[in-house]
């Protein structure tokens, strides 16, 4: 097995050491470290941080290969220094069963940049009428522990109890995508003055806070696990710092979109804005940092949402919903959280790798970078400042907010147990 030197990183922002890796495994961390034989990686004072877990990933496939696929999300996670993504349901055919998350799982473990973790659906179909086969999925090889129809909202209370019930049994966890549907109904944006002020259907912060308020009170009645996806207004982090000062077994998850973008941007009607839940106000984007910060909210999840050029490049109406962000959400994390001062660098690998890991139960992630622990890493260059420039992406699909834009942080390097898939900024 081949051996790897990390020279001079700061191992989670800290003081210089060294990192060696033999085989699958961190076997010194120290300082003046030397190993014979051992490929040397001169990090000059890059953060090292452990690998990078996203709770909430579109892979498209099977059925939508034109926006993204197993392969090419992988290689954008791998690129981003992320080592294990969860995969959400709603492919064609959704991942209602176990032979579809298996589908799912074999391919990550086939094309090896990452590992891949299928969420399944709660409902079959996500039509929110029956349960899907949440024990077979949890049995099957993929050994399914997180469940969501997101998309779309568990509504019906009876079916969202009854999920909370069944994945009691084996410590399985449902991620709800919280937007009452009936309130929703041909929203394009926040509700507030600028949907006012535009004439678009306005998407008022009541759809998603009504459910999340209905579902921590569920999970505490159950006494069972409900993680909230990518909360985005003050309204709902206050339900939430509630839920936790009450012992309910809530987590919660917010998107790097939707820690530094506004619904201003909305005003110039470009479609790459176009987001489920829509941005928010300056109000709600402060609120959701300081709740990033102190703990009420516990991870960043990426919801890369690759779309392609033709469901983008149209009129604000008919635009699809979503943006890419595995390859530029350590980078917005970096300007929102870190240069701002409200988390460091242990903060930023617990919010983006210990908690996401331990949360979805995705064992040998999430690790501490010590000596005995697997070697998924990822080491940044925190000095960098630069242009987002989609046409390198790894990612099939280029519907990023952030095109032209600066930001800081670049990732160098992603070691996968060991293994590099990303070497001075290049995929292996």
């Amino acid at each position: 097995m081949s051996k790897t030197l990390i020279r001079g990183a700061k191992v989670l922002g800290g003081e210089p050491q060294d990192v060696l890796i033999d085989g699958e495994t961190i076997v010194q961390v120290g300082a003046g470290l030397s190993a014979e034989g051992a490929e040397v990686v001169e990090a000059g004072g890059k953060v090292l941080l452990p690998g990078l877990v996203d709770l909430h990933t579109h892979l498209r496939e099977p059925g939508r290969e034109d926006s993204e696929t197993v392969l090419t999300g992988t290689r954008a996670a791998a690129s981003g220094g992320y080592t294990a993504v969860f995969a959400m349901a709603n492919t064609f055919p959704v991942a209602d069963t176990a032979g579809v998350v298996e589908q799912v799982w074999r391919l990550g473990k086939e094309h090896g940049y990452c590992d891949v973790r299928p969420i399944g659906a709660v409902t079959v179909g996500l039509e929110g009428q029956k349960l899907a086969e949440l024990g077979a999925m949890h049995e099957s090889a993929a050994g399914v522990t997180v469940f969501s129809d997101d998309g779309k909202c568990v509504h019906d209370a009876v079916i969202m109890r009854r999920a909370l019930e069944y994945v009691k049994a084996f410590d399985g966890v449902v991620a709800q995508h919280a937007q009452e549907p009936r309130l929703t109904e041909g929203a394009q944006m926040n509700e507030g003055v600028v949907s006012a002020e535009l004439g678009l259907g306005g998407w008022p912060a009541v759809a998603e806070e009504s459910v999340i308020a209905r579902d921590v009170l569920l999970a505490d009645h159950v006494g069972s696990r409900v993680h909230i996806c990518h909360l985005s207004t003050a309204g709902s982090v206050e339900i939430v710092r509630w839920a936790k000062s009450r012992g309910i077994r809530v987590t919660a998850e917010v998107t790097p979109h939707h820690l530094l973008l506004t619904d201003e941007l909305v005003r110039s009607y470009n479609p790459v804005y176009k987001v489920n839940p829509p941005l928010r106000t300056e109000r709600d984007v402060l609120a959701l940092r300081e709740a990033l910060a102190d703990g009420t909210i516990d991870i960043v999840a990426t919801d890369h949402a690759p779309h392609p050029h033709e469901d983008k490049d149209c009129e604000w109406a008919a635009a699809a919903m979503g943006m890419v962000g595995l390859e530029t959400a350590l980078s917005v994390v970096q300007e929102t959280m870190v240069d701002t001062g409200l988390l460091d660098w242990a903060g930023v690998a617990d919010r983006m790798s210990h908690a996401p890991a331990r949360i979805g139960r995705a064992e040998g992630h999430g690790r501490p970078v010590s000596a005995g622990e697997p070697a998924n890493l990822t080491l940044v260059d925190t000095a960098y400042r630069g242009p987002v420039d989609p046409a390198g992406f790894a990612s099939r699909s280029r519907n990023t907010p952030y095109e032209g834009r600066e930001l800081p942080g670049r990732v160098t390097h992603t070691w996968l147990r060991g293994k590099a898939t990303l070497v001075d900024g290049k995929l292996t």
